[in-house]
């Protein structure tokens, strides 16, 4: 990893892992935007009649958008490892072995941090000496396989509506950061914060960076991006379907919850949130991967994909 030294000096408490991990994102995600930007050139929007919020030309405003059930229907992850499964990326006793893994995640209904760093260590095996370029390739192709359809139609509006007002978007994901600079490209976004594994002259070596993007993590990697854009958080907005993102959401002056489970409907509402949702029907389906599983989690997914295909047949 390069130098983190344009980050800011944290000034909240937060364990030590969710502070690698969330600045890890951010250096990432800066990092490909100033790669995007230098490839396409500097494209600027100007629309008329803009609402109130966001307000036009505000540069020191950002938007950031969690992806999973707000900016597209189901896990990332899911429909990653759909992709993967179909390109046998995966062999049986890997897909056994992750199977119960999620098995056990999902009945246990708690986060053993023993468990979870056991799950996380060999999950990330999956992807241990293979090129990240090889992913990045498969990742374009599973997005026009499995994801580009399933991308909120109201969420993407909103996000455009930042962009139109001269904002920058990010995506913030526990999903691995190349994922979603994919996802982030292909619906002109400004770029991503993700999950950050480590890789060696481009090839992965099965470590993450710090840990799972997911929770405190994603408050981190929004705090430390500001800083290093210069942005005021004030009048910044962000988006999540889940309570686990309150610690984001609670961090910017525009929070929002979109699509939102129970928890975060109860706390959005107690605190004057706004809150939107583009499901139909009364609940949406939803098809997840725990953040402890990390990136190597692809497998779980591919896992739970297999066992929906045999409940249809």
């Amino acid at each position: 990893m390069a130098a983190l030294g344009w980050l800011t000096p944290r000034r909240r408490s937060a364990t030590a892992r969710s502070v690698l991990a969330g600045e890890a994102a951010a250096e990432a995600a800066r990092k490909s935007s100033l790669d995007a930007a230098r490839d396409a050139g500097s494209e600027s929007a100007e629309a008329a009649g803009e609402p109130e919020f966001p307000v036009a030309g505000d540069h020191l405003a950002a938007a950031f958008f969690d992806l999973d059930n707000t900016v597209m229907q189901g896990a990332a992850l899911f429909h990653f490892g759909r992709g993967l499964y179909k390109r046998r990326f995966f062999q049986k006793r890997e897909l056994a072995r992750f199977a119960w893994q999620q098995a056990w995640f999902r009945l246990a209904g708690v986060e053993d941090p023993a468990h979870m760093e056991d799950a996380r260590n060999s999950a990330l095996s999956i992807v241990k000496g293979h090129r990240v370029s090889e992913l990045m390739e498969m990742g374009e192709e599973i997005y026009d396989e499995y994801m580009a359809e399933r991308i909120w139609p109201g969420t993407r509006a909103l996000a455009q509506a930042h962009l139109d007002a001269g904002q920058k978007v990010w995506l913030v994901t526990a999903a691995p950061v190349e994922t979603a600079t994919i996802i982030a490209r292909r619906l002109g976004l400004t770029g991503a914060l993700g999950t950050v594994a480590e890789s060696l002259d481009g090839i992965y070596t099965g470590k993450l960076v710090g840990e799972p993007l997911h929770g405190p993590a994603k408050a981190e990697a929004v705090r430390a991006l500001a800083g290093a854009e210069g942005l005021d958080l004030s009048r910044c907005a962000a988006y999540s379907d889940s309570a686990n993102d309150i610690p984001m959401l609670s961090i910017v002056g525009h929070p929002y919850a979109i699509n939102p489970d129970t928890r975060l409907r109860k706390h959005a509402r107690e605190h004057g949130w706004r809150l939107r949702d583009y499901r139909t029907g009364r609940k949406a389906a939803k098809v997840g991967i725990p953040a402890a599983a990390g990136v190597g989690a692809l497998a779980g997914g591919a896992a739970a994909a297999v066992a929906l295909q045999r409940r249809r047949r």
